[in-house]
C-alpha cells in the first residue's frame, strides 16, 4: 500500500507541476506559447508523460481552468464576506473582474477558449458551481420576487461582457467603475 500512495502522490505532483507551468507560461507568453514541447522541456519530462496525464492541450487547460475557478471562488466568497455591506454586488462585481484583470490568461481558459467543461448541468466540476454559487449568494439578497438563477445568469453574463469588452479596447478605461455601478443598482433595484 505504502508503494502504491508514493507512485499516486508522485502523479499527482507530476500533474500539478504540468498545471502550474502551462499556467505561468501562458500569463508570461499567452496561451499559443503552451505547446507539449515547451512544457516538456520546461518540466524536463518526456512528452509522452504529459500524455500520461492529459490526453490533449485542450485537457490540460481545463484542469488549469478548474484550478482558476477555485481561485475565483476565493475571491468572490472575500469579497461577498468581507465587504462593509456584507452581500455587497460592488464588491462581488469589482472581485469579479480585478480577477480577470489580474489574471488575463487564466480568464481565458475559463471562459473564452473552446472547452469541454460542462458548465449549468449537474456534470459541473465543483469548482465551477462553487464560483457560480458565491455570484448567487451575492445576488440572492437583492432578488426579491424575480428568480435568483436567472438573475445570478444575467449578472454573470453582464460582468463577463463588461471583461472582455474592457479587455479588448472597446469601453471606455476611465468608467470602469460608473459601469460597475449601473449594473449593481440594475440587479440591486
Amino acid at each position: 500500500m505504502a508503494i502504491e500512495d508514493r507512485r499516486l502522490r508522485e502523479r499527482l505532483a507530476q500533474r500539478q507541476l504540468m498545471t502550474s507551468t502551462a499556467r505561468r507560461i501562458a500569463e508570461a507568453d499567452g496561451w499559443d506559447a503552451v505547446t507539449t514541447r515547451r512544457l516538456a522541456n520546461e518540466i524536463e519530462y518526456s512528452q509522452p508523460v504529459i500524455y500520461k496525464h492529459f490526453a490533449s492541450l485542450d485537457d490540460l487547460v481545463a484542469a488549469v481552468a478548474v484550478e482558476s475557478f477555485g481561485e475565483l471562488t476565493d475571491a468572490l466568497r472575500d469579497a461577498r464576506l468581507g465587504s462593509a455591506d456584507a452581500g455587497s454586488l460592488g464588491a462581488l462585481a469589482r472581485a469579479y473582474c480585478g480577477f480577470a484583470a489580474e489574471h488575463p490568461a487564466l480568464y481565458d481558459a475559463m471562459f473564452t477558449r473552446d472547452t469541454r467543461l460542462a458548465f449549468a448541468s449537474p456534470d459541473a466540476p465543483s469548482a465551477l458551481s462553487a464560483a457560480y454559487a458565491e455570484l448567487s449568494a451575492g445576488v440572492a439578497p437583492h432578488a426579491g420576487d424575480r428568480d435568483v438563477a436567472t438573475l445570478t445568469e444575467v449578472f454573470w453574463a453582464a460582468l463577463h461582457g463588461l471583461v472582455v469588452l474592457g479587455r479588448s479596447g472597446r469601453l471606455r478605461a476611465d468608467a470602469v467603475d460608473d459601469r460597475i455601478a449601473v449594473l449593481v443598482a440594475t440587479v440591486g433595484s
